[in-house]
């Protein structure tokens, strides 16, 4: 009923009531289009009509909603996750929600999933509360939640399989669930991949599986916690393009969990999150303009708005920060075209890297002392069988003492097989391999395993203990060392990775992402390998995670003289941290040089399912007359090189 009061009309409480009764049956939709269908585009509306509208226009909504994990020991407390987050949704929209490990973003996704339940406040999907539970499959066919690690929403024998059992659950008719099945693989480019075994893939082509999963089923609303990490950059590029076609044409609501801060430019609204709380809210260009505020919250900003953000700081002013690639590109060619130097015509400056410490890092030189040889290797998974692969393919590799060597290549093509072989877990078909004069075979083997440290794509698989403690110590304990060694290792190398000694009697699986990872790493760094393999060791963790990983590799290999190997889809930390790259494709080496060289080679990168830094396709896409623009690697290379342009030092004023 509407009366008039004081002049304006004002809908009765008992209406709202009869809608939210209508919204628990899940019938929202019907009851607001037979009422209001007129209203939503009248101006004037009354004030809680204007409300009733807006929650028509919600997917999701969350009210001061609380969780707390429940603690594992009598004498633990619990861990408060989710700290009253209060959000809404728009149906249709493309929402970022970023945030360090451990600040609540993967538990903010379970509850709106209905996999959680909050402890206070309440969370409302299309209009249904998730602790209706008579309606939570109405809700999980409307929100499908794609996890982080694909192993754990991956059930079937056969990809084909696991992309029908959502349809299938839901009753869909067989030839319905069929045309599904085909859409969905062709979405995530895994088509021909119906009959293999999931368990057969690579973690870039199981996390493809999952995504077509969800699309199977058609849902309104899709969640992705970090569901790009292990995607290499051509296929992550490929799912945001599915993600952003099927928000743009088909209006399904988008929440996207991300540490890739390119990813999240191109969204409506970001949500940033720490320590259970939202503290930032709004779209890219309100979020990233804060980009210390970002920083302190562990995350950082788009390559090309943080170069511009330090030039500004070394006085070469500009109106704004870009967030985008096309308008830094406009502030680019205008600040260079300007320049003294690019008139004149001057020669390139030279580009070097810098160390941890700050000090130029120049490029090793390739003739050094070969640790590692590996000639006419190859390898096949299950020979014979109907499942037979040919993973390994003739491949013929030199990696010098020091090195900080990098494995790139698409999503299976190799790369986590052949650093397998290096430590001996994977024998080679035929071939040879070597490590440090080791051959990896007979009485050899143990001895070269001792010198070859490997951190798998998913630490969590490596961590198996009762504490902490336990686990980084289970290899010591193979050497017949005193308890006061063992110990003294122990805390030399927590201290080097920056784990609190707190944790050590703490269970491995109450850690957050980015405290396994360090954990899994210690248990190797205890063990003083001469060769860290790490693979994908930055997969899932935010920037700040991230940058202290590669602190303490930069330190182990400066200081302890470490050959670091790693395997990585991210170009950026690639081409900041190593000297060399191997690029892999189909099972062999396609290419192999300086990391330079091999950047350089930006279309040829792209046949492999590759890419450059993003600050290095700026400078690519750069063409100012009379200025020869070298190969720019990293944002310290870029500032010294416009520094320079600009007559600029650091700390300096214009001239």
């Amino acid at each position: 009923m509407i009366v008039d009061n004081n002049g304006e009309r004002v809908v009765l409480f008992s209406i709202i009531s009869i809608c939210e009764n209508t919204r628990e049956q899940g019938t929202r939709g019907r009851f607001f289009c037979v009422l209001f269908r007129n209203l939503r585009t009248q101006r004037n509306r009354p004030p809680v009509l204007v409300f009733m509208v807006n929650l028509m226009n919600e997917m999701i909504r969350t009210e001061d909603v609380y969780y707390e994990y429940m603690p594992q020991g009598e004498d633990e407390a619990g861990v408060q996750a989710v700290k009253g987050v209060s959000m809404s949704v728009e149906q249709g929209s493309f929402v970022v929600v970023l945030g360090r490990n451990g600040s609540g973003k993967s538990t903010l996704a379970r509850l709106m999933n209905g996999l959680l339940i909050p402890g206070k406040g309440t969370v409302i999907v299309d209009g249904i509360r998730t602790d209706n539970r008579e309606m939570i499959w109405e809700i999980r066919k409307t929100l499908g939640l794609v996890f982080q690690n694909p192993d754990n929403q991956i059930v079937a024998t056969t990809v084909e399989e696991d992309v029908a059992f959502g349809p299938e659950n839901l009753g869909m008719p067989p030839e319905e669930i069929r045309v599904m099945i085909d859409r969905s693989l062709k979405m995530v480019n895994m088509e021909g991949y119906g009959d293999y075994a999931p368990h057969m893939l690579s973690g870039g082509q199981k996390q493809r599986i999952a995504i077509a999963g969800i699309l199977a089923m058609n849902p309104k609303c899709i969640v992705l916690d970090e569901a790009t990490s292990m995607l290499d950059p051509t296929g992550r590029a490929e799912v945001m393009n599915v993600l952003h076609s099927l928000n743009r044409d088909k209006g399904i609501t988008i929440v996207l969990i991300t540490h890739h801060m390119d990813e999240a430019v191109e969204a409506d609204k970001i949500f940033v999150m720490e320590s259970g709380r939202i503290i930032l809210s709004g779209t890219p260009r309100q979020i990233f303009e804060n980009v210390e505020v970002v920083r302190q919250a562990g995350l950082d900003v788009p390559q090309v708005t943080a170069l511009i953000y330090r030039l500004n700081q070394i006085g070469i002013r500009t109106d704004h920060l870009p967030v985008t690639m096309e308008e830094t590109i406009r502030l680019m060619k205008n600040l260079l075209t300007g320049s003294d130097f690019a008139a004149k015509g001057r020669s390139k400056a030279p580009i070097y890297r810098l160390k941890s410490d700050g000090t130029v890092l120049k490029s090793k030189d390739e003739t050094g002392t070969p640790i590692i040889k590996v000639r006419n290797l190859y390898h096949t998974y299950m020979p014979g069988s109907t499942f037979e692969r040919k993973a390994l393919k003739d491949i013929n590799l030199t990696i010098n003492e020091g090195d900080r060597f990098g494995i790139i290549g698409q999503t299976g093509s190799g790369k986590s097989t052949l650093v397998q072989h290096l430590n001996g877990i994977l024998k080679p078909d035929s071939g040879t391999l070597e490590v440090d004069g080791l051959k990896a075979e007979g009485k050899e083997l143990k001895a070269l395993r001792r010198k070859v440290g490997l951190i798998f794509q998913y630490p969590e698989h490596q961590l198996f203990e009762e504490t902490v403690y336990k686990d980084i110590i289970f290899g010591l304990n193979k050497l017949n060392l005193s308890e006061d060694e063992i110990k003294e290792r122990v805390f030399h190398t927590i201290d080097l990775l920056g784990i609190s000694p707190e944790l050590l009697e703490k269970s491995p699986f109450e850690l957050s992402g980015g405290q396994k990872r360090r954990v899994a790493i210690a248990g190797v760094l205890v063990m003083k390998p001469k060769v860290l393999i790490l693979d994908e060791p930055t997969a899932g963790l935010d920037p700040q995670g991230s940058s202290e990983v590669f602190r303490i590799l930069s330190n182990l290999n400066e200081k302890e003289g470490t050959t670091i190997i790693i395997i990585s889809h991210n170009m950026e930390e690639i081409a900041a941290f190593c000297n060399r790259v191997a690029v892999m494709s189909d099972g062999g080496i396609a290419m192999c040089d300086t990391t330079e060289n091999i950047f350089k080679l930006e279309e040829e990168l792209k046949k492999y399912k590759l890419d450059v830094p993003q600050i290095t396709r700026l400078f690519r896409q750069l063409e100012i007359p009379g200025l020869d623009i070298p190969t720019i690697l990293t944002i310290d290379e870029a500032v010294d090189f416009i520094a320079d342009v600009c007559h600029i030092r650091a700390g300096g004023v214009v001239q």
